[in-house]
C-alpha cells in the first residue's frame, strides 16, 4: 500500500520501491481497500529485497516491526528510517466477519496515505 500511495501521490517527487525478505502474493484485501480509493494494485507483485541489488537508495523506510527487525544491512550513506504501522493481515485474522477484517486494512490504508502525504518533508524534519 505504501509503494502504491507514494507513486499515486508523490510520483513526481519520489521514486518508490517496495520489497521484503519473504515475497508473497499481494493481499486481496489490500487490493480491495486500495481500489476503494481509486488506486489499483491488482497488478502489483511482491518483490524480494535482493531484486534491488545495485540500486543506490537515499532512504530505506521500514513500516512494520518485522521489517525493521529483519531489514538487511545497507551502506552507511543510506538513511534507515522506521515508522510503525499495524499489520492488517495479523489483525484481520482475529476477526470473524469480513467487513471487520477489511476495516483494519482501511484504517492502515488511511494511516499510510497520511504518512505519504507528509513526504519528503517528514524525512528531512521539515514538517
Amino acid at each position: 500500500m505504501a509503494e502504491a500511495w507514494t507513486k499515486h501521490l508523490k510520483g513526481d517527487l519520489i521514486e518508490a520501491f517496495s520489497a521484503g525478505i519473504d515475497p508473497h502474493e499481494v493481499d486481496p484485501r489490500a487490493v480491495k481497500v486500495m481500489g476503494e480509493k481509486g488506486v489499483n494494485i491488482s497488478g502489483h507483485k511482491s518483490k524480494h529485497i535482493d531484486s534491488f541489488a545495485g540500486i543506490k537508495f537515499d532512504y530505506v523506510i521500514t513500516l512494520c516491526e518485522n521489517a525493521r527487525e529483519t531489514c538487511p544491512f545497507f551502506p552507511a550513506r543510506v538513511k534507515h528510517v522506521h515508522f510503525a504501522f499495524d499489520d492488517p493481515p495479523r489483525l484481520a485474522s482475529m476477526e470473524r466477519v469480513e467487513e471487520e477484517a477489511l476495516n483494519h486494512y482501511r484504517r492502515v490504508r488511511d494511516e499510510i496515505r497520511s504518512f505519504v502525504e507528509k513526504l519528503p518533508d517528514l524525512l528531512t524534519g521539515e514538517t
